[in-house]
């Protein structure tokens, strides 16, 4: 199907899958190893997504952490917002928990998008188009993390809930996990952009799964400033307690 009669889940999807296929390429080239690796991954998939995205919606806005920022994107309603590699750091290291993210913003809303996990068996690729439903919640919460740098509300929420934390590498992985079951929440506050979450917001909604800053608030895209300190992705029925005991944080 050509790319200017899809729609733009199919597009995100079929984006995202070939930018993973490409960054599979460059790692099992052998060529580059550790930060060079990133390096080049980064540059080969970002070339492909901002290319591929002008073309088949030359009217839309782009935002991409590889690119440098036009502003005018500001002004437009749909504006397409890709990290051609969420977790550059894994993807060097050889590991799985690594991601691209292709995301759709309507008007400053997370409402499109796909999410590849390339590093996993068979390039899964989750996407706002195909959903299925929640597998069955852990008993005990497990909670994802960086895994260095813990958020501070993450650990309080989890031990006030009996949980468990689980180390992960990219924002895009850990949004997914939750999607797949293999977690139940995952609560960021160490600071991110965009493109961190977009498309991963977008792809867990769709799943049913609530999606917000830390206190509660919305999430808003297509801001001239691209920060965004916190994200709280999670199952629904844990949601309100997590957000009363963050609120109840010094």
């Amino acid at each position: 199907m050509s790319v200017n009669r899809m729609t733009d889940a199919e597009l995100a999807a079929h984006l995202a899958q070939i930018a993973g296929r490409l960054l599979v390429s460059v790692r099992e080239s052998g060529v580059f190893e550790g930060k060079a690796l990133g390096k080049a991954g980064d540059a080969t998939a970002n070339e492909f997504l901002c290319h591929a995205i002008r073309a088949a919606r030359p009217e839309d806005g782009l935002l991409s952490e590889e690119e440098k920022d036009n502003t005018a994107r500001c002004a437009l309603s749909r504006v397409w917002i890709v990290d051609p590699v969420d977790g550059t750091r894994e993807y060097g290291e050889q590991r799985s928990d690594w991601a691209v993210h292709v995301g759709l913003a309507v008007d400053g809303v997370a409402t499109t998008g796909a999410v590849a996990l390339p590093g996993l068996d068979g390039g899964t690729v989750l996407r706002t188009d195909q959903t299925a439903p929640l597998p069955d919640a852990n008993p005990k919460p497990r909670f994802l993390v960086s895994r260095t740098r813990p958020a501070r509300e993450a650990v309080a929420v989890c031990e006030a809930l009996g949980g468990e934390l689980v180390g992960m590498g990219s924002a895009g992985a850990k949004a997914m996990a939750v999607v797949r079951g293999e977690a139940e929440i995952y609560l960021h506050s160490g600071g991110q952009y965009e493109w961190d979450s977009c498309a991963p917001v977008a792809v867990a909604q769709a799943h049913g799964l609530h999606c917000s800053r830390i206190d509660g608030s919305p999430i808003r895209y297509n801001n001239k400033d691209t920060y965004l300190p916190d994200l709280l992705i999670c199952r629904p029925e844990l949601a309100e307690e997590t957000l009363e005991l963050v609120a109840s944080l010094d």
